[in-house]
């Protein structure tokens, strides 16, 4: 057991990294000319809701709630924090609406009491990650959570509670072990990570080119620019964006249908396909092209994982393929 010491330590880091946000998001709010009046309220439900996600994501902080609480009690917990940064930003803001709140409150009840009131087998399983992607796909958080000034759309905040919730009640309340979830790669897992990402390159670039989808175009900044937005965008992909997928497609799907199939080819081919059609929205549906690239990268992804038994080897190649994508490759 952790001493009070190590407990209030990991409280302590938590909430310092929730105020760095808290911060990042008021220069953000200003210098999109939003007033502190708006600002304040909407970068603490910002902060509020990065608290709740490196609290489910970090080890140390993830051990002491699932030591200290019961499944159902996880469950309620989670579903009760759902609703907090919704009320914190939509008051304020002046888009609040108590149909949207109870929207909103049966959504997060929904994934956090779903392994508690479901049986727990394929069927139910799977139809919890189609839940879970249906929620984001159909973007059923913009309308719930508004937009109070241009440019800047609260459904975000629903995005990252949706899935959040969904994490938490995978690991919390099913108890099922995603293997190397958390932020910092190991060296091994690096090695993986980055080994995958020039293996994919080159069918990268050829798909790419054959299917006219991507063409080489970067941005006529300074080299050092360029690697500042590299090393962004790379953090931000790495942590947010190929965290959250990576957790649902490799350490959910890929080990669900491998062990069901006895098989990790099928489990890696499958989840792979899967990766791939949704992506099918993007840019406009039906986006094959994006579809074909995302199967095809979801290939190396998964061969990443494998190679390391770690979700956060799957992450390096995928922040990889992105920045490389995003930095040299927009449009």
């Amino acid at each position: 057991m952790p001493t009070e010491a190590a407990r209030r330590g990991v409280w302590l880091r938590l909430t310092g990294l929730a105020l760095m946000v808290f911060v990042a998001g008021l220069i953000y709010a200003y210098f999109l000319s939003i007033p502190a009046a708006l600002a304040v309220p909407l970068a603490f439900a910002f902060a509020l809701e990065a608290f709740f996600f490196v609290a489910v994501v970090w080890e140390p902080p993830r051990r002491l709630w699932q030591r200290c609480f019961s499944p159902p009690a996880l469950a309620a917990l989670a579903a009760a924090s759902g609703i907090l940064p919704y009320v914190i930003s939509a008051v304020p803001a002046g888009v609040f609406r108590w149909d949207g709140l109870a929207s909103v409150a049966a959504l997060a009840a929904l994934v956090s009491f779903w392994f508690v009131l479901l049986p727990k087998n394929p069927a139910i399983n799977l139809l919890f990650t189609a839940v879970v992607a249906a929620g984001l796909l159909a973007e059923v958080f913009e309308p719930l959570y508004g937009q109070p000034a241009p440019r800047l759309k609260l459904g975000i905040l629903g995005d990252m509670m949706w899935t959040r919730l969904a994490m938490a009640s995978v690991i919390g309340v099913n108890r099922f072990e995603i293997k190397g979830l958390g932020f910092l790669p190991s060296r091994d897992e690096w090695a993986a990570g980055l080994k995958n990402f020039l293996l994919f390159l080159p069918a990268g670039l050829l798909l790419g080119w054959l299917l006219d989808f991507a063409r080489f175009n970067p941005k006529p900044f300074a080299w050092w620019q360029i690697l500042g937005l590299a090393l962004a965008t790379f953090l931000g992909m790495l942590w947010v964006v190929a965290l959250r997928e990576e957790f649902f497609f490799r350490g959910l799907l890929l080990e669900w249908i491998s062990g069901w199939t006895r098989s990790e080819a099928a489990g890696l081919v499958v989840s792979s396909v899967l990766f791939g059609l949704v992506h099918l929205p993007f840019r406009g549906f039906p986006n094959w092209e994006f579809a074909l690239i995302a199967t095809v990268a979801g290939i190396f992804y998964g061969r990443a994982y494998l190679n390391a038994r770690s979700i956060r080897a799957a992450m390096v190649t995928h922040a990889l393929v992105n920045t490389t994508w995003r930095v040299f490759f927009p449009g």
